[in-house]
């Protein structure tokens, strides 16, 4: 049933009772048009339409294209399939989402600022949008951005959080000014050991004084040329979803590091300490543990570079091709602030594996593009796995890695299901 039809009927008062229940000549017009007889009908009321009737396609209000997975809409959290992920540069439409509170109210560009502060500072500095464009040369890059917790559904027992699978990263271009660029700008004094972000996000108490989250990166980190204050994403205005006008990016660590809505950056004496710094908030075990088990807050090591990962974007899972058909596969590998060395790929469960064609990453911190010609030797059914090997030749596993109570860091093998007919 289309959305056009469902969406012709209009309910007046003259169908509807005084108990406000609807009338049963409009229950068993909605029921023509599902196509099915509404059942328990009787109970229907004008307030609560069956849900084909219902007005309002989040997606398509946000944005974003209507094959992505909405796993929460408080905040919004929204996962990307594989096989949209096929473009060498993420469109906006396809990049997934990891919100933490309520979007902005207020995201004008014309009277938006960013301050500098911290323990580190020379002085304290405010510029508008306008003078960050005006002041310091602006840059583009590729950069990956991965949730943490991508592909946590994996993990068992299953560990608290939005339950990604494969779907929680991008990498866009984005273009701005180096955050160092600004710092220097400021001054930064010997003392600097961390930055820390905040932004204008409204917490989902409603409260405007409390911070929904606050991470930030060891100054290292902050002074590569690659960290940007962006305030465009491929060609264009960043959208609200992700962070309009201004948001900080930065390349190859948890996403959660990359503020969105970016109002000011602390530059601290010590590990930054704002909301979800904390353990066990993007932190790891510092050794091994055994799933399930409950770890101190003292024994977690926040996360940074992200591990070597690969993601095959074509074909989709499940795939049918015919006997004697070769199958072109491709796909993207990264792996947090190294760089991929070459991937591979298994079609007979990670017995054997054969290179696969790895082009160079666009810029640092940018993902890479792999693709492979595969040949099946008989009919069944098959799957093809692929496995990225970083720099300093460390290889993904594959089998989901060591369990966390977050579920995070998870880059097992990517598999994908192939039937040869």
């Amino acid at each position: 049933m289309s959305k056009e039809k469902s969406r012709s009927i209009r309910v007046n008062k003259g169908d509807v009772s005084r108990r406000g229940f609807l009338k049963n000549s409009v229950v068993a017009a909605m029921g023509t048009l599902i196509g099915a007889p509404i059942v328990f009908s009787e109970n229907v009321r004008a307030n609560m339409l069956p849900l084909p009737f219902q007005q309002g396609d989040p997606l398509k209000d946000l944005g974003k294209d209507p094959a992505l997975i909405v796993l929460n809409d408080r905040p919004w959290n929204i996962e990307t399939p594989p096989h949209l992920l096929d473009d060498e540069i993420t469109p906006a439409d396809k990049m997934f989402v990891r919100n933490n509170g309520l979007l902005p109210k207020e995201t004008d560009a014309g009277t938006w600022t960013l301050s500098i502060d911290g323990e580190a500072v020379k002085r304290k500095k405010s510029y508008t949008l306008q003078e960050l464009k005006d002041k310091f040369p602006h840059y583009s890059y590729q950069l990956v951005l991965e949730c943490g917790g991508n592909g946590r559904a994996e993990f068992n027992p299953p560990a608290k959080g939005n339950q990604w699978r494969l779907g929680a990263i991008h990498c866009a271009r984005w273009t701005g000014v180096r955050l160092k660029d600004v710092l220097n700008d400021v001054g930064i004094t010997d003392k600097a050991k961390y930055i820390g972000y905040y932004g204008k996000d409204i917490h989902l108490s409603g409260n405007p004084d409390k911070v929904v989250i606050s991470r930030g990166v060891p100054i290292h980190k902050a002074l590569e040329d690659e960290t940007l204050i962006a305030f465009s994403l491929n060609g264009g205005p960043i959208p609200k979803l992700h962070g309009q006008p201004l948001r900080l990016v930065v390349g190859g660590w948890p996403a959660s590091t990359s503020g969105k809505w970016l109002s000011r950056i602390s530059v601290r004496d010590r590990v930054h300490d704002g909301p979800k710094m904390e353990a066990p908030s993007y932190s790891v075990p510092k050794f091994p543990v055994e799933p399930g088990s409950k770890v101190k807050h003292e024994d977690f090591k926040i996360i940074q570079s992200m591990p070597v990962k690969s993601l095959i974007t074509y074909p989709k899972s499940g795939a049918m091709i015919k006997e004697g058909q070769k199958l072109e596969i491709r796909g993207h590998a990264w792996a947090g602030d190294r760089e991929v060395k070459h991937v591979e790929y298994s079609i007979d469960f990670g017995a054997t594996w054969k290179e696969a064609r790895l082009s160079p990453p666009p810029n640092r911190l940018a993902w890479q593009r792999f693709q492979a010609t595969v040949d099946f030797p008989q009919k069944g059914y098959y799957e093809v796995w692929a496995k990225a090997t970083d720099s300093a030749g460390v290889s993904q596993p594959m089998v989901v890695p060591g369990w966390n109570p977050k579920g995070y860091l998870n880059n097992a093998t990517h598999r994908i299901a192939v039937k040869v007919v």
